[in-house]
């Protein structure tokens, strides 16, 4: 019985591998059969099988008089249809060239906004009044205009002890200067006009010079020029839409002096501070996740014609300062 059982499945398997075989052959030249098919003669196309297959025959130049002569009034219709599938397609193209077109105009933007093959910061800065900037340096103005013409004149910061708080001076030259088409732009930040494509708006107070020189009360005055000067600054920011628009979070203020912006900076914090050290701020004001440490600018002389390297020097010197400095006396001792 087992034997019986045994033969019957040989038969039926071999049966079914014979069946396999039999479809596999078939449908193996019926694609080889399709396969010619496809590459033969490009004549065996039907063309009437083709969208607007009569509007692309009136480009054959064997035969389009004859068929232009004698087309009925249906073969007219399929032909005007056709001329109105193809204004479409006339509009869709142009309307295609016009988005290459934007897309060419903004490749260009951006690469305007590129310098020597690097990203540059957009900046947006507020026209201040002259008493703000260059008016604290006894800078009279020119016409209407509240900024120098670099090119032909740039106001002298006061020396001295003043120079180690002047970067709010120099990122303000900066940012005229981009303004030049021929000038000299090592930076990476150019100026724009509008402050809806900034990446950062810029507030050129010039706070640290205007401690140093105008902090002092006059016998006949209740306020000094300083402080006073923040009380402007503050209702003028806080008035500007840009201000509103972000509640300050986009703007950089300059403080580099520790006793600069004292009243304004607790009303200004939402911005970005550009700071010394941190030494006079509460941590809600100033922070290392929202503000910058900015260096002193370097006021000693440097060595004229040093050629010596850091290997011919045996001996290494440096400035340690004072320790105790201010209120941050603790971090120096660790650094020390």
């Amino acid at each position: 019985m087992a034997e019986k059982n045994v033969s019957s499945i040989k038969v039926v398997s071999r049966k079914s591998l014979v069946f396999f075989f039999t479809m596999t052959s078939i449908l193996f030249l019926m694609s080889w059969f399709y396969v010619l098919r496809s590459t033969g003669s490009p004549n065996a196309i039907d063309h009437n099988l083709l969208p607007n297959s009569k509007f692309l025959s009136t480009f054959d130049g064997s035969n389009s008089e004859s068929q232009l002569q004698n087309q009925n009034a249906e073969e007219s219709s399929l032909e005007n249809r056709a001329i109105l599938v193809d204004s479409v397609n006339v509009e869709e193209t142009s309307e295609a060239k016009k988005n290459r077109e934007n897309a060419k105009s903004k490749t260009n933007d951006d690469r305007k906004c590129r310098r020597n093959g690097k990203a540059v910061l957009k900046v947006f800065m507020y026209d201040l009044p002259l008493e703000f900037h260059f008016g604290l340096m006894d800078w009279k103005g020119s016409g209407n205009s509240v900024w120098p013409d670099i090119r032909t004149e740039i106001p002298r910061y006061p020396g001295g002890l003043n120079l180690q708080h002047s970067i709010e001076f120099w990122l303000t030259l900066d940012l005229l200067a981009s303004e030049i088409p021929q000038a000299l732009k090592p930076g990476s930040a150019i100026r724009v006009r509008n402050s809806s494509e900034a990446d950062i708006i810029f507030v050129p107070f010039f706070s640290s010079l205007s401690y140093n020189r105008y902090s002092k009360t006059n016998p006949h005055e209740k306020k000094s020029r300083n402080k006073i000067l923040q009380e402007k600054l503050v209702k003028h920011l806080t008035a500007q839409e840009e201000w509103k628009r972000s509640k300050g979070k986009d703007h950089l203020i300059l403080a580099h002096h520790p006793n600069s912006m004292l009243d304004a900076r607790m009303k200004l914090w939402p911005a970005t501070f550009i700071l010394s050290d941190f030494g006079r701020y509460p941590p809600n004001i100033a922070n290392v996740e929202k503000d910058v440490i900015a260096p002193y600018k370097h006021v000693i002389g440097s060595y004229v014609n040093d050629v010596s390297t850091f290997d011919s020097r045996s001996t290494l010197l440096y400035f340690q300062g004072a320790i105790y400095r201010k209120d941050v006396w603790f971090i120096f001792s660790l650094i020390s």
